[in-house]
């Protein structure tokens, strides 16, 4: 190849990288603003590069670089909270109970949050600390900030990141993350621990990389800045009646305890429900549609969920938190449904939208709203209404585009 050619080939990347060191430069004013030092800045930006492999990105003449195909989305529900995985993070969730009995019971004392949901959020996130996390923290955010979707969100955790290293907070060496951003045992972004950050060890500096009480009593403190309440379950598990209309599985349809049991929803294992807790308001959940278990969701369901927006990633920290405490799986067992390809489920999506049915992003995720929508489309099309993307349905929708 001739030097012009290999030049020519060269310059788009070398161009974008000299303009992502201008627009990393173009930051100073912000950090400096964030109380980040002119030397601090310039030691960690020195020689920083973009990382263009990273999901999530929108990179000119190329097709946009969608969120990874998440476990939460692509597997089915027995594949995601796997048994195996569960007992184990369990059996050593009892173990670190006892450990750090101390750190829990205070988190409990000032928080109202189970000792056995924070354990449940580390074993989940990190394997309670096991798991190293890929990335370098500073990259991330420089590059989700230059090119991501989301760049107004990731300038400022740029500029949070850069002020955590420059307070001394963590070394660049342990500020590792997720290709999002998330960092430390119990996977916060940068402003997410200027928010929630806890030092429960009274060292006087919230560590979330290695205080384990820290960590925990700060995933407690996010809980309770989302809005969780003392005292109140996650979920019920609950064996739905026959003529279930799985379409009303959704956030907006919310009644309390009672009124469902009175329709013929039954608590499973013979489990007596206390007055508070029939008035509780509460949703009904059916990832697998009607197939697989069923849950009545409270308030506090929802605020795990802010944690991570996936039903499935909300029902195994609840689940392992009860795993915690009861050696029993859940009563009813997952169906051997197969999840569609994401593709298909997003050509649903917009077939649904398209008719009316469906008012949420096109993301080829089964989630609650695409569940419902597919629900209501099944009833008008005259098929079985299961909530659940299957193969008929498509056939179905194809057939009547």
């Amino acid at each position: 190849m001739g030097a012009a050619a290999m030049l020519g080939s060269a310059q788009p990347a070398f161009a974008a990288d000299a303009a992502f060191t201008q627009f990393v430069a173009s930051l100073w004013p912000e950090a400096q603003a964030a109380g980040v030092s002119r030397a601090t800045f310039d030691r960690e930006t020195r020689g920083l590069e973009p990382d263009y492999k990273l999901p999530d990105l929108l990179l000119p003449g190329r097709p946009p670089t969608g969120a990874p195909a998440q476990a939460e989305f692509v597997q089915v529900p027995a594949d995601y909270v796997k048994e195996a995985s569960i007992a184990r993070l369990a059996a050593e969730g009892q173990k670190l109970m006892q450990k750090h009995r101390a750190a829990l019971s205070e988190i409990e004392k000032r928080f109202g949050v189970p000792a056995s949901i924070v354990l449940a959020i580390w074993g989940r996130e990190t394997d309670f600390g096991r798991y190293r996390l890929p990335y370098d923290t500073l990259r991330v955010v420089a590059t989700q900030a230059y090119v991501g979707r989301r760049k107004d969100q990731y300038r400022t955790e740029f500029i949070q990141a850069l002020k955590l290293l420059a307070e001394g907070a963590v070394t660049r060496k342990e500020f590792r993350s997720s290709w999002a951003g998330a960092t430390g045992y119990t996977q916060f972004l940068p402003s997410e621990y200027y928010k929630h950050g806890v030092d429960l060890d009274g060292d006087g500096r919230v560590d979330i990389w290695r205080s384990v009480p820290d960590a925990l009593a700060s995933a407690a403190q996010q809980l309770v800045n989302k809005g969780w309440q003392a005292g109140v379950r996650w979920a019920y598990e609950v064996k739905a009646p026959a003529n279930v209309d799985c379409t009303v599985g959704v956030p907006e349809v919310t009644k309390p305890i009672a009124e469902w049991l009175r329709a013929g929803f039954v608590p499973v294992r013979g489990q007596r429900l206390s007055a508070a807790e029939q008035a509780q308001p509460a949703s009904l959940l059916q990832v697998e549609g009607i197939y697989g278990p069923s849950f009545l969701t409270t308030k506090n369901y929802f605020v795990i969920k802010e944690y991570n927006f996936s039903d499935l990633y909300v029902l195994f920290v609840g689940h392992l938190a009860d795993r915690m405490t009861s050696p029993l799986p859940f009563a009813t067992p997952w169906s051997a449904s197969t999840q569609l390809r994401s593709a298909d489920v997003e050509a649903m999506q917009r077939h649904l939208t398209r008719i009316g049915l469906y008012k949420d992003k096109l993301d080829g995720k089964a989630g609650m709203q695409t569940r419902a929508a597919l629900g209501a489309y099944q009833k008008s099309a005259g098929l079985k209404v299961d909530c659940w993307p299957s193969e008929a349905v498509l056939r179905s929708m194809s057939g009547g585009r």
